[in-house]
């Protein structure tokens, strides 16, 4: 016979592990799904990409089309979307400061170039981070380019003072400072957090 003393132990721990499993956490919350076109389920992104987007406009207001901006590893993919824009290439770059003020753009300021390096993405020196290739427009006005800055973040580029995208003229030859012999700035568009 076993002595009560180690029954009612024993009945004691028994219904302390079994009170200590049934605990007061609650359980993780599920992870959200979205109906896709097709009718079935498809995970979230579970971590939201920081995005930020520009609408471009002409020295006379005319919409120009639309940037956005991704902040990925490794750098922001900048996607630019461009209507109504004389045909052939053109200089387009981040400029350092969120303002548009028409008809020259000036106000958007010198490229984006927190290193200090000089112009031209075949400058072998380095280049600004706001230097882009050129945009090649087609005969309807309009063009698309998708382009990494590396090495950047959006935190970097939409700082105190914001960030703009310019789309200049003529074509960027990719070396002259400080904005490659690009010309006239005739479309801009300032960053906002999307």
């Amino acid at each position: 016979m076993i002595p009560i003393r180690f029954s009612l132990s024993a009945s004691v721990l028994a219904g302390a592990l079994a009170l200590g499993a049934c605990g007061s956490e609650t359980p993780a919350p599920a992870p959200e799904t979205a109906e896709s076109g097709d009718g079935t389920l498809a995970m979230a992104d579970p971590v939201a990409p920081v995005i930020a987007t520009a609408s471009l406009k002409t020295a006379d207001g005319r919409d120009a089309g639309t940037v956005t901006a991704t902040e990925r590893e490794g750098g922001i993919l900048i996607a630019v979307s461009a209507t109504d824009i004389a045909p052939g290439e053109h200089g387009i770059h981040v400029h350092m400061t969120g303002k548009c003020d028409g008809p020259k753009f000036e106000t958007a300021g010198g490229h984006w170039n927190p290193m200090g390096a000089k112009h031209g993405l075949s400058n072998p020196q380095g280049s600004h981070h706001g230097d882009m290739p050129n945009l090649t427009i087609a005969s309807d006005g309009s063009g698309k380019m998708d382009y990494t800055v590396k090495e950047a973040a959006l935190a970097e580029m939409l700082d105190a003072d914001g960030a703009a995208l310019v789309i200049h003229a003529k074509a960027d030859d990719q070396m002259t400072d400080p904005s490659g012999d690009s010309g006239d700035r005739i479309a801009c568009g300032v960053f906002g957090r999307g």
